[in-house]
């Protein structure tokens, strides 16, 4: 499944996923799932949200860098082995993934965020 993702740039220093977690809360806004990579410099917070327009919305107004992406969400079952038949699918058809994350909201599902180079054909193969 599509879904939007924000990306947001952050300089690395104290305070600032802070702030935008408080930009979001102004908004009313849900976080649901996130990730953060960093180096010395900068970081960049990915988020999947309740209201991805509102929420891209409050954090350009509150000063933030962000885009709104989209990625692909896809469900499995939360037990050892699912996340590698997922992406033994993927390899087999030649999909490469830029970056993923998960979250699993229960023990019985879990939600993979990915980034393939092919977003069409990964869904396709994903849904085969």
């Amino acid at each position: 499944m599509l879904i939007k993702q924000l990306s947001v740039f952050l300089e690395n220093k104290t305070g600032r996923f802070t702030e935008v977690a408080a930009a979001l809360k102004d908004a009313g806004i849900n976080m649901s799932a996130f990730t953060v990579s960093e180096n010395s410099d900068f970081g960049i917070v990915r988020l999947i949200v309740s209201e991805p327009t509102a929420a891209y919305s409050a954090l350009k107004k509150a000063g933030f860098a962000a885009s709104l992406n989209d990625v692909v969400c896809a469900h499995c079952d939360n037990k050892p082995g699912a996340l590698s038949t997922l992406l033994n699918k993927l390899t087999a058809a030649g999909i490469s993934i830029e970056y993923m994350y998960a979250f699993s909201i229960d023990d019985t599902s879990a939600q993979i965020v990915l980034k393939p180079n092919d977003m069409d054909k990964c869904i396709i193969t994903l849904e085969s």
